[in-house]
């Protein structure tokens, strides 16, 4: 079962529901009202005059990690029109987070920021999607020390805390639940970004 959840997003014109669920039976039920809600967003970003831009974080060294590059490049493959950070060839991590912030403040006109990432959940909520209003903490369950990233933000849960340490879920995350989020989240930017 996916689950979409959104919170705080007063200032669109498209009616919201939380949490919105996806699963085999109301899956484009939902899954319309999501891309409802990023078509908005974008035509908003439009009227604004803000580039969107995707920010797509992991790295491709860890399946459990891979979530966001994987996206990114799924993004660029089906030709979206908005620009795209973070892909399998270039991803973007803890390691240089700060500097592409800085690239996307310096190179794109007032940016609105999606942020995309892989997250730890309880064991039932492996294979949800996430969508919220507000920044992304990339790390958080690692615990690292990273800047918020995000005007809007995607988070695919690959994963669940354990007793084992926390950063074994890199290891442990099966490729099979990695693929199928990034292609599900990938679906709904693409459907989103046509006839924009």
């Amino acid at each position: 079962m996916h689950t979409f959840r959104k919170y705080k997003n007063s200032h669109l014109q498209v009616p919201v529901k939380a949490p919105l669920h996806f699963n085999e039976v109301t899956g484009n039920e939902e899954m319309g009202l999501l891309i409802a809600k990023l078509k908005a967003i974008f035509a908003e970003a439009k009227e604004q005059e803000r580039e969107v831009v995707f920010l797509c974080i992991g790295s491709d060294r860890y399946i459990g990690d891979s979530l966001g590059p994987l996206i990114g490049s799924m993004m660029q493959e089906n030709g979206i029109s908005h620009t795209v950070y973070g892909t399998l060839e270039e991803p973007v991590h803890a390691f240089n987070l700060k500097a592409a912030l800085k690239d996307i403040y310096r190179q794109n006109r007032n940016p609105l920021v999606i942020s995309i990432d892989a997250s730890l959940g309880t064991k039932e909520q492996v294979g949800n999607v996430l969508f919220n209003e507000g920044p992304l903490v990339p790390g958080k369950a690692l615990e690292k020390m990273l800047p918020e990233v995000g005007d809007y933000h995607f988070q695919g849960i690959v994963n669940y805390l354990d007793p084992l340490p926390s950063s074994q879920f890199l290891n442990d995350t099966r490729l099979h639940t990695v693929m199928k989020l990034a292609k599900l989240i990938t679906e709904i930017i693409v459907d989103s970004d046509s006839e924009q």
